[in-house]
């Protein structure tokens, strides 16, 4: 069944969990459709692990459409969302419109997500009364990973818990169809979900939330350069990919492949005449 914003909110009525996965290319966006994942980020953490940068700063608007139109094509059935990148909403209400239109346009999103609470619900009322959905994004919002002086946990204090709680009520009336929650401590996040309409999506916010996403990398151990304590290894593709590498490498080296089953034919009496 195609998912939609829709979907999304008779889920959350029903007490049906969500499942969103990260991807950023056709081949990965294909098997994740298949399997019946209900929807497909594709984040600006595609800075990290398929661009190999720090953080998501230098993502530009460029790299999540090239990215995001590739997953559109694999996607039949899960709804893509595709991340708008730093400075792509926050300079102006007119920036962010754009932008999220371009990701519609050319990216093939099904809907956008940024980042950020009551700072940003005038640009999420903009795009969506552009028809344009949005998925907001609260706690620990990678963008802001300077302003925040790393990641860390996001409320825990009564006022930042105050905070966050304000901020989902916020993205919620502006139009929102659904609030990711990141690094922030189950109970609060638990309370964020039973006081919002909307489905709270989350990664690092515990059980509690309406759904649950996770870096597809991660949960396959093909990204080590950092591995949050949320994460939960589902297989360790990153080794079984080292192990196929180093024996197609040695297979090469001995000669062992191409064997003959993987060569194709030609008939003698044509080779005799080429010499």
């Amino acid at each position: 069944m195609k998912n939609t914003v829709l979907t999304f909110q008779q889920a959350k009525e029903k007490g049906e969990k969500l499942t969103m996965l990260t991807a950023y290319d056709y081949s990965t966006a294909r098997l994740l459709d298949e399997a019946g994942v209900n929807s497909i980020l594709v984040g600006d953490s595609l800075g990290n692990v398929m661009l190999g940068y720090d953080d998501t700063i230098p993502v530009t608007m460029e790299d999540m459409i090239h990215h995001g139109a590739a997953v559109a094509r694999g996607a039949e059935n899960a709804l893509v969302v595709i991340d708008m990148p730093f400075m792509s909403y926050q300079t102006s209400v007119y920036d962010a419109v754009v932008n999220a239109g371009r990701l519609m346009k050319e990216g093939h999103a099904g809907a956008v997500k940024l980042e950020g609470g009551q700072e940003v619900c005038p640009q999420i009322q903009a795009i969506v009364a552009a028809g344009i959905p949005v998925c907001a994004h609260l706690g620990l919002t990678p963008q802001s990973i300077h302003a925040f002086g790393g990641y860390r946990v996001q409320g825990k204090t009564e006022a930042a818990a105050k905070k966050l709680i304000e901020d989902a009520k916020a993205v919620e009336e502006a139009g929102a169809f659904a609030v990711v929650l990141e690094c922030v401590p189950k109970k609060l996040a638990d309370l964020i979900t039973k006081n919002l309409q909307i489905p709270t999506i989350g990664i690092g916010a515990g059980a509690g939330c309406d759904g649950q996403v996770l870096v597809y990398q991660d949960m396959l151990g093909m990204f080590s350069d950092f591995t949050p304590k949320f994460v939960k290894r589902y297989a360790e593709i990153g080794e079984a990919m080292k192990k196929a590498f180093r024996e197609y490498i040695e297979e090469v080296g001995s000669g062992a492949f191409p064997a003959a089953e993987h060569e194709y034919k030609i008939e003698d009496d044509v080779i005799e005449k080429l010499y």
